[in-house]
């Protein structure tokens, strides 16, 4: 059996439909290990064999099949052989818009009915197989989400199969490191909201997004949010970090900057008196739980923590703003502060009838920081102060100069 090599997944459903190829993918069939040694391809798969080629270093994978034996996305047999037929590894794929492929001479092949699901935007799984592997019901979440825009939407078929893996407890078993991956590339996607909604839908928020789901039916003051439930006003406010093309960290920011309404006692709605502070467990819970990277736990945290006094900055006095400068150590971390800005426009902007909404209070903080920066502080130093008694002056030197620059905006100020 001569060795034939085929174009798969992701490479040929975005070239379909019209979109950039990122990466190519390559299936094998009838060939061996030894042989692809030979011919100078380097393996770097440990479960099956995977190679990449010695010219270009794309992925070339041997045809397999697969057997499931046991829970979670690890409890599976693979077999492979020259035998394997090209058809025989596409049906272990999991939906059939990925499971097309073309061989050498541009021809495609599609046993699964991809190019028909391309066609009518459908999000369709392949086979029963499907329900063997529970990370997909977040794949598909994915591509949801990602694809929501050209008008693709899931079957109502591989809807009821994710309920059934969702209501089996099979989500669990995944690890945090594959469901990271899946939400982090969903996060940075044009309508992250999808990914969660999808989820949602099927019943699969627990136990990975329960913090989030808990939000749900959390009833907030009509007067400043329309909107009204919390749950909705955060896929709100995630959407506008997508359309502000905002970094991962700050995404991640604004999906979890509202988690303490979740836990504001019911006789207290719709109003949420100190859901900041109240947030930050269950922020450190999910980030725990999900291992998300360091500068997107830290920015959730001072996001959720301070995001109402930034709000309200046009109220503050100068003692109150260096406090808030202090808490982001904005002098020192200017990038962080300006993400900490962003979250808490989406905040703003994540509202019923509010998208288009301005956010004058960002521009006060820089422009406070760029005044405590100037602050003259040659003095203070010239004393050699050290510790307390050194913070304490730069401060006190910091907040007159906010208070100068304040009085010039608003007139005389007593707040030192």
């Amino acid at each position: 059996m001569s060795m034939r090599v085929y174009l798969v997944g992701g490479a040929v459903r975005d070239r379909l439909l019209g979109l950039p190829v990122q990466e190519r993918d390559w299936v094998v069939v009838g060939s061996t290990p030894e042989e692809m040694l030979a011919q100078g391809y380097r393996q770097v798969g440990h479960d099956f064999p995977v190679y990449l080629h010695p010219q270009t270093g794309e992925e070339y994978a041997l045809a397999r099949t697969e057997q499931k034996q046991g829970r979670g996305y690890k409890g599976f047999s693979v077999a492979f052989s020259p035998e394997v037929t090209l058809q025989e590894d596409l049906f272990r794929r999991d939906l059939s818009i990925n499971a097309i492929a073309e061989d050498e001479q541009g021809e495609l092949i599609d046993p699964y009915g991809g190019l028909e699901d391309l066609r009518a935007r459908r999000l369709r799984h392949v086979s029963p197989a499907f329900v063997e592997d529970p990370l997909r019901v977040l794949r598909v979440a994915r591509f949801a989400s990602r694809f929501a825009s050209l008008g693709f939407t899931v079957t109502a078929a591989t809807y009821a199969m994710m309920q059934t893996m969702a209501t089996a407890g099979e989500l669990k078993d995944l690890t945090a490191e594959r469901v990271w991956k899946e939400t982090a590339r969903s996060l940075m996607g044009e309508q992250p909201s999808v990914y969660f909604r999808v989820l949602r839908q099927v019943g699969a928020m627990q136990p990975w997004f329960t913090e989030i789901d808990h939000l749900f039916g959390v009833p907030q003051n009509p007067q400043w949010h329309p909107e009204v439930d919390s749950g909705e006003h955060t896929l709100m406010a995630l959407d506008q970090a997508a359309r502000g093309q905002a970094s991962l960290a700050v995404r991640v920011a604004t999906l979890l900057h509202d988690l303490g309404k979740a836990q504001t006692p019911q006789d207290q709605w719709p109003h949420h008196p100190d859901h900041g502070l109240r947030g930050l467990p269950p922020i450190k819970a999910f980030c725990q739980r999900l291992k998300v990277p360091r500068e997107a736990h830290d920015l959730s945290l001072l996001v959720a923590a301070h995001h109402i006094q930034l709000h309200k900055i046009e109220q503050a006095n100068a003692a109150e703003i260096m406090s808030l400068l202090k808490a982001l150590d904005a002098l020192r971390r200017p990038q962080r502060m300006l993400d900490f800005i962003q979250a808490c426009q989406f905040d703003i902007q994540g509202r019923l009838g509010h998208h288009m909404d301005t956010y004058p209070q960002g521009q006060l903080l820089r422009i406070a920081t760029e005044v405590a920066q100037r602050a003259d502080i040659s003095q203070i130093l010239n004393r050699q102060l050290k510790g307390p008694e050194l913070s304490l002056q730069l401060d006190n030197t910091r907040i007159a100069a906010l208070s100068m620059w304040l009085e010039q905006l608003t007139g005389p100020t007593t707040d030192i």
